[in-house]
């Protein structure tokens, strides 16, 4: 069984960069039948807000 991730750091919004590395990491799962993951990489304490984790978790479900 096939596994992705997708890991964005919550320093920001989600960029079109991102959503499409998300969105082509969901297809291939899709595709191959297997699971696609979100892990929030919240190491940067400093910068990361809450509001953009909500806001990525928001614009990917939009996505599909």
């Amino acid at each position: 069984m096939v596994r992705v991730r997708f890991a964005p750091s919550p320093t920001g919004y989600l960029h079109i960069g991102g959503a499409r590395t998300a969105l082509f990491n969901w297809l291939f799962a899709r595709n191959k039948g297997g699971t696609f993951v979100l892990r929030i990489e919240d190491t940067d304490i400093e910068r990361n807000r809450d509001e953009f984790t909500q806001a990525i978790i928001r614009d990917l479900r939009w996505l599909g």
